[in-house]
């Protein structure tokens, strides 16, 4: 199992130029904290990630400064420069970047470096609950053979 998945594949996405409180709306509206910023690649109807945006930037960068988010724009808060991981990326690699950068999330790339999902925390904890659920049953399985077998 790899990075592609497990992870999100409805990604909310934003452009730099795309006006802050809208982004914070669109936030507000998914009900999410992370947006990936992208830009247009030159293939039909690819994007590549070009920063994230999260509830976080917006309050150490905009509500903590008290600055007036209707003068910024989504590039001006953004994380540039994005760490992301590739969908044939292990989870393990996965998590180990997250670790490594101190996030819960990462944007996962497809064929030509576009976008193809956001890899979580919670998507990798639910692929090892479900795992460690397998290796359960098989366990339970086997004791329930063995019992009717040999009684």
């Amino acid at each position: 199992m790899n990075a592609g998945h497990i992870c999100q594949r409805r990604v909310i996405m934003v452009r730099p130029t795309d006006d802050l409180v809208k982004a914070s709306q669109l936030m507000r509206e998914e009900h999410i904290g992370y947006l990936v910023v992208v830009e247009p690649t030159l293939q039909e109807g690819g994007w590549v990630p070009v920063g994230v945006l999260t509830d976080r930037d917006i309050v150490v960068s905009v509500v903590a400064r008290e600055a007036d988010p209707r003068m910024l724009r989504v590039g001006d808060v953004m994380t540039q420069k994005p760490v992301t991981v590739l969908a044939e990326d292990s989870i393990a690699d996965a998590l180990g970047e997250m670790r490594r950068i101190g996030v819960r999330r990462l944007p996962v790339l497809g064929d030509g470096g576009v976008i193809a999902g956001v890899i979580s925390l919670d998507d990798v904890l639910n692929a090892i609950a479900q795992d460690m659920g397998n290796a359960a049953a098989a366990i339970n399985r086997e004791r329930a053979i063995e019992t009717a077998l040999r009684p």
